[in-house]
């Protein structure tokens, strides 16, 4: 039975997943949060580079600000993205203010940017607001 390695984005336990399970609300074996929540979780910069070292599936990361007009603009795309690509990728959210080191850790020099990670590493990144159907098209791209 094939199955995927999902970090639970709440408590930060790594969990196997069947395949078939992934869109049917699994739920992380610690703490019994969603693991496919369906909408983008705000995230700290531990359990971001945790499951993106880990998942299986492709995380998407929007790093953000609160005082960011374009970043405001794009959170409700972002959110409508997330419940679309339920499934198939995960996507959260991590706040520049609140967590200042991401900057320099992920080498942001702008914002609202959106990072993918796959198989441990970063895959691609893109900077500026984004409408739905944008970033489902670039996730899955």
């Amino acid at each position: 039975m094939a199955s995927k390695k999902l970090t639970c984005l709440e408590c930060g336990q790594v969990n196997r997943v069947p395949d078939e399970r992934l869109g049917a609300g699994a739920k992380c074996g610690t703490c019994g949060a969603k693991l496919m929540p369906g909408k983008a979780v705000d995230v700290d910069l531990a359990i971001l580079a945790k499951a993106a070292r880990n998942d299986d599936l492709p995380l998407v990361a929007d790093f953000w600000a609160p005082w960011c007009g374009p970043c405001r603009m794009m959170a409700p795309e972002f959110a409508k993205a997330a419940a679309t690509l339920n499934g198939q990728a995960r996507l959260v959210k991590l706040n520049t203010e609140a967590h200042q080191a991401a900057g320099a850790t992920y080498g942001i020099r702008g914002i609202p940017t959106m990072v993918a990670f796959r198989g441990g590493r970063e895959a691609k990144r893109q900077s500026g607001a984004m409408q739905e159907a944008q970033i489902v098209g670039w996730v899955r791209g």
